[in-house]
């Protein structure tokens, strides 16, 4: 029998048919300065801009940015490219609110500082190791090294913002959880 899920206090022990098709298409983080994000997430992650979204009545833009696969086609037609974009896994929604990088003291939460809430987001890496060794190169902020820490092989960096991303390497977590 094929895998359906671990089964935990308050999971249900089937999928509504009604659910079928659903899937998480994005996570948004809100970005002081568009500019500085968007050159940290294509430099340092390798992302790529699918989609600018502009909001003049409203005061704001929303950039949507995806780790493509080599060779992974996007439609150039651009109502397609937004179809296509709003379908996929795992796309990173930075919104800006037009005004915010000309203040010097603005900051947004992270989530991580008091009262904690949103915590971070998650990169996975085929070697921790390099991916330590291009992070340092680019002088990302690390919150935590893979060696430190009680979670071993799972580094925390800083964007622009001080929103916390993950960098793990899947295979050196095999035992993670288990005494």
């Amino acid at each position: 029998m094929a895998f359906n899920t671990e089964q935990q206090p308050g999971m249900t022990e089937s999928v509504a048919p009604e659910t079928r098709g659903f899937r998480l298409n994005h996570s948004m983080l809100r970005v002081k300065d568009p500019q500085r994000s968007l050159a940290f997430y294509s430099r340092v992650f390798g992302m790529r801009l699918l989609r600018k979204l502009d909001f003049p009545e409203l005061d704001f833009s929303l950039y949507f940015l995806a780790a493509l696969d080599e060779g992974e086609v996007v439609p150039e037609d651009v109502d397609e490219r937004t179809r296509w974009t709003f379908s996929q896994r795992g796309i990173l929604e930075l919104t800006h609110n037009w005004g915010t990088e000309k203040d010097a003291d603005f900051r947004y939460h992270d989530g991580n500082s008091k009262p904690q809430g949103f915590g971070h987001i998650c990169f996975s890496v085929p070697d921790l190791d390099a991916a330590v060794q291009w992070l340092d190169s680019h002088e990302v902020p690390f919150v935590k090294r893979p060696d430190e820490g009680g979670i071993k092989h799972v580094a925390f960096v800083t964007d622009p913002d001080g929103y916390w991303i993950e960098i793990l390497e899947p295979a050196r977590l095999t035992g993670l959880g288990r005494s």
